[in-house]
């Protein structure tokens, strides 16, 4: 460790002063430390005693959180390896099995030999059982002679871990150290020195988490409820009989409510049958074709065109076109109705703050999760597998229209209220254009994810492709589910094709 006056005269591309506000305590050895690293640039090897030897509790002091969980948890592994080598009792459970099979094979035994005393029919069976279970008992109870003599290599692996943390800990407590003090010169909110409570709160958690984990793993008599978390089943069940009662009050209160979207719903679903179901198929395949062409370019044609014939010859035309019209449906509402919401959070930073959670919980939640409240407000069918696909697939337009629009150059802006835009003018001719291709790509997200989740309403009873994928699930029909899912994915692609070759033509024009 050098002092305060050999390290001032080293070359070094930082203040020493600052290093002194930085680390707080014990700044010479510090300044030194960081003076190798500028002169290496990069990781120079230095030991730190200090972090070695109190390891996560010094890494929260200096707010060092990046490897603090990692070499905690595998700080306690080590310690549990330990304890478990030094007094648990390894063998206990296998010990116990074998004892219990004994009892069972002696009582068997004693059952053989009254049969056989008796004369009984099933005596040789009777032996062959006790026989059997005593063959059980021995091998438990060499299993837990085995395990037991393992003890030694518990305590080497654990002391072993433990020294490959410490080495961890210390050899790479300075270099973290220096790295956040380069933060910190950019950023000057960062903390500095020694945190205290940080201390205190590491120590807090550190203490009961090991005491507590180590005790479950080297005792076999643990209380119960260290084993399994307490609970009360009859709670569970009021609660349940709650959430039952108030669904049947919501469907009583809101059914003109829910019977409308079900009826509009409706309507976009039979418009959508006209035009891809009831028309004649050339029509349709020929529409899709130019689509594909207009909009993405020759390749992206060719590639639909072969992707239509498979499924015009394979017989999977009809519920394809029927998949795709509860996929447009659903589209179209989450279109519609997701880029003016997302404009709307982009332009209100408070609505997007209550909106933002609302669509965290419809993208995180498992999908089959939300089919139960839909099936209890609107039942089953095509309309109710459309609701489904929109709680589904609005989250990406809404998200990425906010992140478009927050990602437009605000020089540009400025510029254009400088010269005189309105608010109309700058939504539709700046904004808007700008953030064109970001739209785009929550367009493109949304449509896949509606066809991902209008497969899966096939289980309340939406129609499609997904019904033959239900279908070949039931009966186990393999070569009939390989295909339909093949079907899916032509859908898929042939849709993302077209909307990637709209996204990229309009990335090029913007």
């Amino acid at each position: 460790m050098s002092n305060n006056t050999n390290t001032d005269t080293k070359v070094s591309h930082f203040e020493h002063d600052e290093i002194r506000d930085f680390v707080g305590t014990n700044s010479s050895y510090y300044i030194d430390r960081f003076d190798r690293l500028v002169e290496k640039s990069g990781y120079s090897w230095s030991f730190n005693w200090f972090a070695a030897i109190f390891g996560p509790i010094w890494l929260a002091s200096r707010q060092l959180w990046n490897l603090f969980w990692i070499l905690l948890f595998l700080e306690l592994l080590a310690f549990v390896q330990i304890s478990r080598g030094l007094w648990a009792d390894l063998g206990f459970d296998q010990f116990v099995r074998g004892q219990r099979l004994q009892g069972i094979a002696l009582k068997r035994l004693q059952e053989a030999e009254n049969a056989a005393d008796n004369g009984a029919a099933n005596a040789d069976n009777i032996m062959e059982s006790a026989q059997s279970l005593s063959r059980a008992a021995e091998e438990a109870l060499l299993l837990a002679q085995a395990q037991a003599e393992t003890a030694p290599w518990y305590i080497v692996g654990g002391i072993v871990l433990l020294l490959i943390v410490k080495l961890v800990e210390g050899g790479y407590g300075n270099w973290l150290l220096f790295k956040r003090f380069t933060r910190w010169q950019a950023d000057r909110s960062l903390t500095t020195g020694i945190n205290k409570m940080n201390i205190l709160g590491a120590s807090a958690l550190i203490l009961p988490v090991s005491v507590l984990t180590i005790y479950r793993f080297t005792t076999n008599s643990a209380p119960q409820w260290l084993v399994k978390v307490p609970t009360e089943r009859a709670w569970r069940v009021d609660l349940s009989q709650s959430v039952d009662r108030f669904f049947e009050w919501f469907t009583l209160v809101g059914v003109d409510f829910f019977s409308s979207i079900t009826v509009a719903i409706r309507s976009l679903l039979e418009g959508m049958d006209v035009l891809l179901v009831d028309t004649p198929w050339p029509v349709v395949m020929t529409v899709i074709i130019l689509l594909a062409l207009q909009l993405a370019g020759p390749r992206v044609a060719i590639f639909t065109t072969a992707c239509l014939v498979y499924l015009g010859v394979l017989g999977f035309w009809e519920k394809s076109m029927e998949t795709v019209s509860l996929l447009g449906t659903a589209a179209f509402i989450c279109i519609v109705f997701g880029i003016p919401l997302g404009i709307w959070c982009a332009k209100n930073n408070r609505l997007y703050a209550v909106v933002r959670p609302i669509l965290d919980l419809m993208q995180t939640m498992p999908s089959f999760v939300y089919l139960i409240p839909v099936i209890a407000f609107f039942g089953i069918g095509k309309a109710p597998g459309v609701v489904a696909t929109i709680v589904f697939g609005m989250p990406p337009v809404v998200r990425l229209t906010v992140l478009g629009l927050y990602g437009v150059p605000e020089s540009v802006r400025e510029a254009a209220i400088a010269f005189g835009a309105s608010r109309r003018f700058l939504l539709f001719r700046v904004d808007l254009p700008l953030a064109l291709p970001s739209i785009m790509t929550g367009v493109n997200q949304t449509i896949l994810m509606c066809l991902s989740m209008v497969v899966i309403a096939s289980l309340i009873g939406a129609k499609g492709l997904g019904e033959d994928v239900l279908h070949a699930l039931t009966y186990a029909d393999e070569g009939q589910g390989i295909l339909t899912g093949i079907a899916i994915l032509f859908c898929a692609m042939i849709l993302d094709r077209i909307v990637q070759g709209r996204r990229q033509r309009a990335t090029l024009g913007s």
